[in-house]
């Protein structure tokens, strides 16, 4: 996941003067060219400050969590969303002017403010809700499961369970228990969602998740129904492979336990929200499975340690021609987890300051540890790119589902023959494995796309007030039943708050950028495999080593959000619209095995 709350945090803004005059006086008269100039000129000047200030203090209380640190990073948040809310009216003045395009297109930048968390005028709400976001965040991070006042689960042993437990009860339990983290924040999310929205509707928007929705080059609207399209390109691929996984769960815990036509229970897919199903893939695996390439098995017949496994990320992208990550790095970053306090564990990557990249990771040595590692680097080294070519305004993503894209995209080509090359693996097996190849990876990247979508859809409507709090957890399970064919593992009432008990919810990071980088890495990895000159199934294409590919990702990487995004994906693919062709074309293979698998089988649920 990125986390930036520094320099990509485009909008953190100061109440600015215009070198020379005041802002009254500025104010009174009719604007020019000069004047938005150096409107924008003095901005980028202080962004830096500004960012560099924030993600100091967010990164010390992510590690540190105390109230102290909670109270100080709540207070750099509170000036710095203030700050921006002000340089987003500020740029307002200049509407309607006839603007140089890169001048046009950084005050549209400023206006839309793209944090997502703006805030009302007033400072004492300023204040309110900053305190009210981080203490969400800091619950979350502090987040047990306690059967006993001695014994007590942090997220990293619950996850432990979900991952490899079969005991259905064991399941139940470890999942209910995690859920309990959720209700006490509730009432917190209720106001949080009352002053975001005040915050939103100052800068001109309907609500908080209209605003989320302008920051894509396409009107609101527009941006929801493009998610639309897409996830109807998929969907076909995503039931089929539901069937699958349903059926088999039927089989080992029973008709009675799992409906044979209806959703599958939350509790049951290796995690605890039901977002990747990778952990169940002994389950589910086809009857001749040999196993597979065992990652984990790999990683630890080597003696790989956790920091070694980072090595191998940054070894990945130096094959492609980019330079190693600075020595900082691996000073300042977080690899494991700390016997001695409470720290954010959900994986981030981390743009404090110049040449400054960090990432925070509680890493184990495992297969998924090792994929997470590329995805979260991809974060840096993106971060590193647009850093040493753009302006403070241009240094994001084209738009975020590109930075949450990168990384994966590296990761798809951790295949067999990569791991070959690196010497982890003795030799590349056959085709005869790459049913099973392809099944693991659908159990994760196929399994996560509903879920993905599902996430801002919910909060969509909690923020345009289609959702009101008296239905917020009927209203969650409803679109978790639609899109993920998902029930919940036990009733659920209003007295809980499921959607807390997954940290994007409390910690307000956007999610809808997963699901386009769940179709966006596919894409790119298509065209980059092109760019490599490869031509055989595009699931075994690896550009590890490849600098033509890299210098084609690097020219995408280097133009940050100086461009609307079709751009930046023209530059990387030669096209300008999101397909999820490539998905299809990636997984046809076990498609084409799904289709055969399902004959008799119901497919959908009731």
């Amino acid at each position: 996941m990125l986390r930036i709350p520094g320099t990509a945090a485009l909008a953190l803004a100061f109440v600015l003067v215009l070198p020379g005059r005041s802002f009254a006086q500025a104010a009174s008269g009719a604007p020019t060219v000069a004047d938005a100039r150096a409107f924008v000129e003095a901005a980028e000047l202080r962004l830096f400050d500004l960012g560099t200030k924030a993600g100091r203090a967010a990164w010390v209380q992510a590690n540190f969590i105390t109230e102290d640190t909670e109270r100080i990073a709540s207070d750099l948040n509170k000036d710095l969303i203030a700050a921006s809310m002000e340089l987003a009216k500020g740029a307002t003045r200049f509407d309607g002017m006839t603007l140089p395009p890169e001048l046009e297109r950084k005050m549209k930048l400023l206006k839309l403010a793209p944090i997502p968390l703006p805030a009302p005028q007033d400072p004492k709400l300023q204040t309110e809700l900053a305190q009210t976001a981080a203490s969400l965040e800091a619950t979350y991070g502090k987040g047990k499961y306690c059967k006993d006042a001695d014994h007590c689960l942090d997220i990293g042993q619950v996850s432990k369970i979900m991952a490899e437990s079969r005991s259905y009860d064991e399941l139940l339990d470890a999942w209910q228990g995690w859920h309990t983290i959720a209700p006490p924040m509730r009432p917190r999310f209720e106001r949080f969602v009352t002053l975001a929205n005040e915050g939103a509707r100052d800068l001109r928007f309907t609500d908080l998740g209209a605003m989320w929705r302008s920051a894509y080059d396409m009107p609101p609207d527009e941006f929801a129904a493009e998610l639309d399209r897409l996830w109807g390109q998929v969907r076909p691929l995503y039931d089929a492979l539901h069937a699958h996984v349903r059926a088999r769960l039927v089989k080992q815990y029973g008709a009675d336990k799992v409906p044979a036509t209806g959703p599958i229970p939350a509790h049951l897919l290796g995690n605890i929200w039901g977002q990747e199903w990778g952990n169940i893939y002994p389950l589910v695996a086809p009857a001749a499975s040999g196993g597979g390439v065992d990652v984990t098995a790999l990683l630890k017949a080597k003696n790989v340690d956790e920091k070694e496994m980072v090595r191998y990320g940054e070894r990945f992208f130096t094959s492609l021609g980019f330079d190693p990550l600075p020595k900082t790095f691996w000073e300042r970053s977080l690899f494991l987890q700390p016997k001695d306090r409470d720290v954010v564990c959900h994986a981030s990557a981390w743009d404090v300051d110049d040449d400054d990249y960090r990432i925070k990771m509680c890493i184990e040595v495992t297969g998924k540890d090792f994929t997470t590692i590329h995805h979260e680097l991809g974060h840096n080294f993106y971060q590193r790119a647009y850093r040493r070519k753009q302006p403070v305004l241009f240094r994001n993503s084209a738009n975020d589902g590109f930075h949450e894209a990168i990384g994966d995209t590296i990761a798809l080509s951790v295949t067999p023959d990569y791991l070959v090359k690196v010497g982890l693996l003795d030799k590349t097996p056959g085709p005869e494995g790459d049913l099973e190849f392809l099944l693991r990876k659908a159990l994760d990247k196929v399994a996560f796309l509903p879920f993905s979508l599902l996430v801002d859809q919910w909060r969509w409507k909690v923020f345009s007030g289609e959702v009101t709090p008296a239905n917020y957890n009927k209203a969650w399970w409803n679109l978790r039943r639609k899109y993920q064919g998902i029930a919940p593992a036990a009733p659920r009432g209003e007295e809980w708050f499921d959607p807390g008990a997954k940290y994007h919810v409390p910690a307000n990071v956007p999610y809808s950028r997963y699901f386009l980088a769940d179709i966006l890495q596919f894409q790119f990895h298509r065209a980059l495999c092109r760019e490599a000159g490869y031509t055989g199934p595009l699931h075994r294409c690896s550009i590890y080593g490849n600098k033509a590919a890299g210098a084609k990702l690097n020219a995408m990487l280097e133009m940050g959000i100086s461009k609307p995004w079709p751009e930046a994906l023209y530059a990387m693919t030669g096209e300008r619209r999101i397909d999820a062709t490539a998905i299809l074309d990636y997984f046809k293979p076990l498609m084409d095995w799904l289709e055969k698998e399902n004959k008799g089988r119901p497919v959908g649920w009731k």
